[in-house]
């Protein structure tokens, strides 16, 4: 069964990340299979939006813990959170269910965000002793700065109504309002001129990724002094053993 089942419809296409026994947590293979799949979606001129959502009780649970526990992880060199933005093309994240970690950050990677009511958020890295490494960087030019801190420090879980009130997602929707919604938005989307909409898209993206040089100077010797940690080993090995994990601060 793949990890990603990928969709055409008239004018949107459809990516279901597929593991849902593991809520569809992030794996080396998922990426792949979604990098793919982005990659001829991008090629297909008759293809306008794309809408981005999970299987099963879940959006995504972010990276596979237990992948990196093994030493096989879903590591930001092997998972390419961009591969939204990037696209010339609008992805909306139908967000269904749990959102959390890297599972958010991909959402953040969409240009617009819906859910449903039985969807929650959260970035718990910093209690597994490893950062929101993506998330650090463009949640708080998505949403306001008191509200990103919120979300990166405390780790706390999201409820919907936080993330509507935080500018996370747009609306919130029943469950089976979701996928109908956001065929919606895509349609709407769709009736514009190709070349407006993704003129729009590019302008729009370059501000967010404005100056984010000078954050990731600071960003990157700061997430490798963390990857390399004893906690960075602690954090995914105890959740793997289902224990609370023991901090050293080394």
């Amino acid at each position: 069964m793949p990890d990603v089942i990928y969709e055409k419809h008239d004018f949107y296409a459809v990516f279901t990340m597929n593991r849902p026994e593991s809520l569809n947590a992030q794996s080396v293979r998922l990426g792949a299979e979604l990098g793919e799949a982005v990659a001829d979606f991008n090629a297909d001129p008759a293809m306008r939006v794309g809408i981005l959502t999970g299987a099963g009780r879940a959006f995504s649970a972010g990276a596979d813990l237990k992948e990196m526990a093994e030493g096989d992880g879903a590591e930001e060199d092997n998972w390419d959170d961009t591969m939204f933005s990037r696209s010339s093309k609008p992805f909306i994240a139908a967000i269904n269910g749990l959102c959390i970690g890297g599972g958010l950050e991909s959402a953040l990677d969409c240009d617009i965000r819906i859910c449903s009511t039985e969807a929650y958020f959260g970035l718990f890295e910093v209690k597994r002793g490893i950062t929101a490494s993506y998330a650090w960087y463009h949640l708080p030019r998505t949403i306001s700065a008191a509200a990103s801190n919120y979300v990166l420090l405390t780790g706390d879980r999201i409820s919907t109504e936080q993330a509507l009130q935080f500018g996370i997602v747009t609306e919130v929707v029943e469950p089976e309002r979701l996928m109908p919604r956001a065929v919606e938005i895509a349609g709407l989307i769709a009736q514009n001129a190709p070349l407006s909409v993704q003129g729009t898209k590019e302008v729009a993206r370059s501000w967010r990724m404005a100056e984010l040089d000078d954050s990731m100077r600071v960003g990157s010797p700061t997430l490798a002094r963390i990857v390399e940690s004893e906690d960075a080993i602690e954090g995914p090995t105890a959740f793997a053993e289902k224990r609370d994990p023991q901090w050293q601060g080394r």
